[in-house]
């Protein structure tokens, strides 16, 4: 085919930092509070904005506490598990890289006893049926590296005795996470609203803020401390946070948090989202060389939308061969400026993965499709000899 002419005006599909909302200039940051304390009454109140805007845009209810927290998702979901992980039995969903991570974690570093490990493949989800809810319960609601989300909160019983406590960094702010079934719920400001990396947003429930003031903690690292011989420290779930933020990065946080409620809140990003999947989707019901890493259509992701490659040139090539094929067909439609960030995850099966989250627009989506058909047509005659 020949090259397509029409370009994405804001060719990022990265999975993280993904793309900012439409219109960002860095004149968003203008009023960022620099050279500043964030100790200060201006600087905490900055910090409280980002807790409160937070928990209006996702509708998280009135009795939850949420933080900010060092160290992006990983942190959140990590001073979590170091915190609570051990005083009854833990059952953790693994299907993709990051929750593969909390389960070695788990297993091979606080060494959990009694510990069941649910796997299953990149592209499918763990039997949910066979989860035992009176254990605590670590889950992704939505694999950022695998294009896998949990279809519905029916599968999470109401009533459970253990915590459920939920990585939705790729779900926040593009999906409804049900906030009556879940305790724990940890999220970055570098995924769905496009902001910078390295601060992590962690809420908790009463039954969860419950079991953290009683818990007798293992040692942990300051920075992992939500907790003092007192309780509960409650002065972090109000913006005093456990380090030092960049306060750049706050600004940004508010201007992505106020781009959300300006544009409808949380229904009018899960339309974005999901129209850009349906975009995606109608391309590969027509293309024959790729298809959803996801087969099962409930579970296919609205942000983080994983493809392969489905061609019986590309399937007969070895594990090193498709991924360089992959960075080839991905590197030209770099090289032209039409698209950034489209390989898989690097411990994912080599193939595409498109960032489709409500801060990229539909018509970018559309114009990247032509441009992945161009570049696999040269990259078959390259690689399929």
């Amino acid at each position: 085919m020949s090259k397509p002419t029409a370009k994405p005006s804001r060719p990022f599909f990265s999975s993280g930092p993904c793309a900012k909302r439409p219109g960002w200039t860095l004149s968003a940051l203008d009023q960022a509070l620099l050279g500043r304390s964030h100790r200060t009454p201006e600087g905490k109140g900055r910090l409280k904005e980002v807790i409160t805007l937070s928990k209006s845009v996702l509708g998280i209810p009135s009795d939850w506490r949420v933080a900010i927290v060092p160290a992006s998702d990983t942190g959140a979901v990590e001073m979590i598990l170091w915190a609570l992980a051990g005083e009854r039995g833990v059952d953790v969903l693994s299907f993709e890289s990051f929750s593969g991570t909390w389960a070695q974690d788990l297993h091979d570093i606080l060494q959990i006893e009694d510990l069941r490990v649910l796997e299953a493949p990149y592209g499918a989800l763990p039997d949910l049926s066979a989860v035992d809810w009176s254990h605590d319960v670590i889950l992704t609601w939505n694999g950022t590296t695998s294009g896998v989300r949990i279809p519905g909160p029916e599968l999470i019983p109401e009533e459970h005795d253990g915590l459920v406590i939920c990585d939705a960094t790729s779900a926040a702010f593009a999906m409804d996470l049900p906030w009556d079934r879940l305790d724990v719920v940890t999220w970055s400001w570098q995924k769905a609203l496009g902001g910078e990396a390295a601060h992590g947003m962690l809420a908790i429930s009463p039954r969860a803020a419950e079991r953290l003031a009683k818990a007798s903690s293992r040692p942990l690292p300051k920075i992992f401390r939500l907790t003092n011989k007192k309780g509960l420290m409650e002065a972090i779930f109000e913006g005093d946070t456990i380090n030092t933020p960049s306060m750049l990065c706050v600004e940004d946080a508010l201007d992505g948090l106020r781009w959300a409620e300006n544009t409808g809140g949380l229904p009018a990003l899960k339309a974005r989202a999901e129209t850009n999947l349906a975009i995606i989707s109608e391309w590969v019901e027509r293309t024959e060389w790729v298809s959803f890493l996801a087969e099962t259509v409930e579970t296919r992701s609205c942000t983080s939308i994983c493809l392969k490659i489905t061609a019986p040139w590309f399937e007969a090539l070895s594990p090193d061969a498709r991924s360089k094929a992959v960075k080839h067909l991905t590197g030209l439609v770099a090289s032209e400026g039409a698209g950034y960030d489209l390989a898989s995850y690097r411990d994912a099966p080599a193939g595409l993965r498109i960032w489709g989250g409500a801060t990229v627009e539909a018509e970018d989506i559309r114009a990247l499709l032509p441009w992945l058909d161009w570049a696999y047509e040269l990259t078959c005659t390259e690689f399929a000899a």
